[in-house]
């Protein structure tokens, strides 16, 4: 498969890169800073120099175009104003997923936030960032020609992952390390089975790989 991620240098797209790479998989990762490239070489992906807030949708298609599945995986980061809450974590995520429309790929998804909801309520910083997932992923959720798959992660922890995780429309709280969270979308990207589905994780007791069977077959 050919897979295009974007924002391939937050630490779950790292992960996730390794892990495709390893499998056999053609990786690209699209980054907004040409000195993140050479990390990407390193996890065995194709670096693609683009930044999401400035492109155009036709920009991002071509670099969709010939893609089996895409990875929306960009955020602004925790130490972003709200303003660029609502260009990455929200207007990026749609743009991606309108160039995904665009150039023909099928598979989509997305990586959101446990909690996100565009009607949350509050003012911090926090509850913008809730609001703009929320928004964005109300937007995939209404696309068509699309198998899209969101997937809302509890508390991220640099922790080693255990390969055991919980996946379901409704865990509860409660945290997961990075590594799982990337294990758990290398299998998403290969299952359609799980198209229009909103699934949030948590660390569990469950394989990675039997989760997402699970899930799917629900």
């Amino acid at each position: 498969m050919r897979i295009v991620i974007a924002g391939g240098h937050g630490q779950i797209a790292l992960r996730l890169e390794r892990l495709l790479a390893a499998r056999g998989d053609e990786v690209a990762g699209i980054v907004r800073k040409p000195e993140q490239a050479d990390d990407l070489r390193q996890a065995g992906a194709e670096p693609v120099v683009l930044d999401l807030e400035s492109a155009s949708v036709e920009e991002v298609a071509e670099r969709l175009r010939g893609a089996d599945a895409a990875v929306f995986a960009a955020g602004a980061g925790p130490g972003s104003g709200a303003a660029r809450k609502d260009t990455v974590d929200k207007g990026a995520a749609v743009l991606f997923a309108d160039a995904a429309v665009r150039a023909g790929v099928g598979r989509l998804v997305v990586v959101s936030s446990m909690g996100a909801n565009p009607k949350h309520e509050g003012r911090e910083i926090f509850d913008v960032y809730l609001r703009a997932k929320g928004e964005a992923d109300a937007y995939v959720q209404g696309l068509k020609g699309l198998d899209w798959t969101i997937l809302r992660p509890g508390s991220l922890t640099d922790d080693a992952g255990t390969g055991l995780v919980r996946l379901e429309a409704h865990t509860g709280r409660g945290p997961v390390p990075r590594d799982d969270v990337a294990a758990v979308l290398a299998e998403l990207v290969e299952s359609s089975s799980t198209a229009g589905l909103t699934l949030e994780l948590v660390a569990g007791s469950t394989p990675v790989s039997v989760a997402v069977k699970s899930v799917a077959g629900n």
